[in-house]
């Protein structure tokens, strides 16, 4: 089989300066799983730093010097990525390190933007560390912070021994209120099975819908605290999702809006499709549907970033599913009821 067909998995590694990134990073180099990872860091300032905080180890890093996670990085990322595709077989994944004042989005776009590294890798999941005993603060005075958590598939809540019980719920509650549909799991030192965070598919739609055909309901239990969940359950959990996080922990500015029609047009829907992220882009961090189109037995998966969109038939629909189209956007000030018309106008 040609590589074109087994992409490499790629791991973006987020989370604000002090979340934990480097123990993480560290855990991935230095225990025995087995796996060969190429990381690539991207530094802050012109001296690297965290380059030296990395353990010695046998794998390959790769240390990209412009902290601001621009045009500049996706250029050095794209170059980075592209050499690494011309050693077949060196490596088993990619892991990338965002420097703790970066957006995500960026990085993750490279992997969609570009038709060669597009081809060669795919994007499996982008991680975020939060550290839970600055978390309140951080998302009052950071922008990127509050990025950070939206963007991610899973969310580390970090350095819970810090905190008491109360506190952490209410941190896991903050998070929620950003990024309804992130695992979230409660660690000390950044300790987690790396089997849930590597390799996960998470980013990758298609998968995640085979694994939880309720990925996209935000109401749902399991998403409430992802089965993943490392923490026991014996309190109670507010199942409805809110739009904002109580006011003393942080005027969110951030929402998800969750949309159902029946069956859609293609031609409506493609053209409305276009046209949201075209004007709305900027403000849509992430969006992930499920489409159900009229006269197609097949399901149509579309995924995006800001005015970055595609879509492509997955599978046929099962005889028990209901043939609807579920599509969720997260976001900044996202106009709720201009979406849900819009997006209702392009039923059969």
């Amino acid at each position: 089989m040609s590589e074109a067909y087994n992409p490499i998995p790629v791991t973006v590694l987020t989370g604000y300066l002090g979340s934990g990134k480097t123990t993480l990073l560290n855990r991935i180099l230095s225990e025995d799983h087995g796996k060969r990872y190429a990381v690539i860091v991207n530094e802050f300032g012109e001296i690297g730093i965290d380059n030296d905080l990395i353990v010695e180890s046998d794998e390959e890093i790769y240390e990209m010097n412009n902290g601001c996670v621009c045009c500049t990085v996706r250029g050095d990322l794209i170059r980075v990525v592209e050499g690494l595709m011309r050693r077949p077989g060196r490596f088993d994944a990619i892991v990338v390190e965002t420097t703790g004042l970066a957006d995500p989005a960026p990085v993750a776009q490279t992997f969609f933007m570009d038709d060669d590294v597009r081809q060669k890798t795919r994007l499996d999941a982008v991680v975020a560390l939060v550290d839970a005993k600055h978390l309140p603060l951080r998302l009052k005075d950071s922008r990127e912070a509050e990025d950070q958590i939206a963007f991610a598939d899973v969310v580390l809540l970090n350095k819970t021994d810090l905190v008491g019980e109360d506190e952490l719920r209410e941190r896991e509650q903050a998070i929620r209120a950003i990024n309804p549909s992130a695992r979230i799991h409660r660690t000390e030192r950044a300790g987690i099975g790396l089997d849930d965070v590597l390799d996960r598919g998470a980013f990758d739609l298609q998968r995640a819908l085979d694994n939880d055909p309720h990925f996209l309901d935000h109401d749902h239990p399991d998403h409430v605290c992802g089965p993943d969940c490392d923490h026991d359950h014996d309190h109670d959990h507010d199942h409805h999702h809110h739009h904002h996080a109580p006011a003393d922990i942080h005027d969110a500015t951030i929402q998800s809006v969750s949309l159902r029609a029946g069956p859609l047009k293609p031609d409506l829907f493609f053209p409305w499709i276009q046209k949201t992220t075209q004007i709305d882009g900027p403000n849509i961090l992430r969006l992930k549907g499920i489409i159900a189109f009229d006269e197609d037995d097949e399901r149509y998966i579309v995924q995006g970033i800001h005015m970055l969109v595609e879509g492509d038939h997955q599978r046929a629909w099962k005889p028990d599913e209901k043939r609807e189209s579920r599509i969720v956007f997260i976001g900044r000030d996202l106009d709720h009821e201009k979406l849900k018309r819009t997006f209702e106008a392009c039923q059969a």
